[in-house]
């Protein structure tokens, strides 16, 4: 009898340690996955402020503030446009010769 009870207890000792090694790991994994979990929600938020940052570079009127300060650049008004207007000829051009537009006044012709 005292074979069996002997048994018994180090079954139950066993059990014990076994199910202390369960829990402990069981934690363990609980606030690793907690971890990821907040680790997701930051690379979210700095996701979002990056896109937002990313929307902001590209408004219209960073575009056209930076066209003027680093490249010198202008709207166009009709004061500083030359137009040019496409006359087809009525006569079709010899082969080898060359056509050359013709400056009226400073405009194409």
């Amino acid at each position: 009898m005292t074979r069996v009870n002997l048994v018994l207890l180090l079954a139950v000792l066993a059990s014990a340690l076994y199910l202390v090694s369960v829990q402990y790991d069981s934690r363990r994994l609980f606030a690793e996955i907690d971890r990821a979990h907040l680790e997701a929600r930051r690379i979210e938020t700095e996701r979002e402020q990056l896109e937002l940052e990313k929307r902001q570079q590209a408004t219209v009127q960073r575009v056209e503030r930076l066209a003027k300060e680093r490249l010198d650049m202008r709207a166009a008004t009709p004061a500083i446009t030359d137009y040019v207007s496409y006359q087809p000829y009525a006569g079709s051009v010899p082969a080898g010769a060359s056509v050359q537009p013709q400056l009226s006044g400073g405009r194409l012709q």
